[in-house]
């Protein structure tokens, strides 16, 4: 199966992408059938220029872009681009409390009473035995 996607080159830090058609199989940056535009993201105003009509006739034939490149495909207005995009389950927020969940009504019971101890007499001074 063919898809299209992004290939990554560039320096360290300094990335430039290829848009290219290959074998899903394969990694992207080897067996690329065509390269039909490019990306280049770290500009003032990024740069993504790509052959329209080329990119309309691999999908034609069974081509499919991936998740990242329909999205930017959809950006500058190319047609149809919503059905191969992945939307995802937005996730919660770690600061959002979850509601307190009400427990059962249940009838209040009291304590039964605790019989208090008296302390322990203590032995005066006198009475205390002496350590050597």
């Amino acid at each position: 199966m063919l898809v299209i996607r992004l290939q990554r080159t560039g320096r360290e830090n300094t990335p430039t992408f290829r848009i290219v058609v290959s074998e899903k199989t394969k990694s992207a940056k080897s067996g690329m059938q065509e390269i039909v535009g490019h990306f280049i993201p770290n500009r003032e105003t990024p740069v993504f220029e790509c052959k329209q009509d080329r990119i309309e006739y691999w999908i034609s034939k069974g081509a499919q872009p991936s998740n990242t490149l329909a999205r930017h495909l959809r950006r500058i207005g190319m047609k149809n681009m919503e059905k191969f995009i992945i939307k995802y389950a937005k996730q919660k927020s770690k600061s959002e409390v979850p509601a307190p969940v009400a427990a059962p009504a249940a009838p209040a019971t009291t304590p039964a009473p605790v019989a208090s101890v008296a302390p322990a007499e203590v032995p005066a001074a006198a009475e205390r035995p002496k350590v050597a």
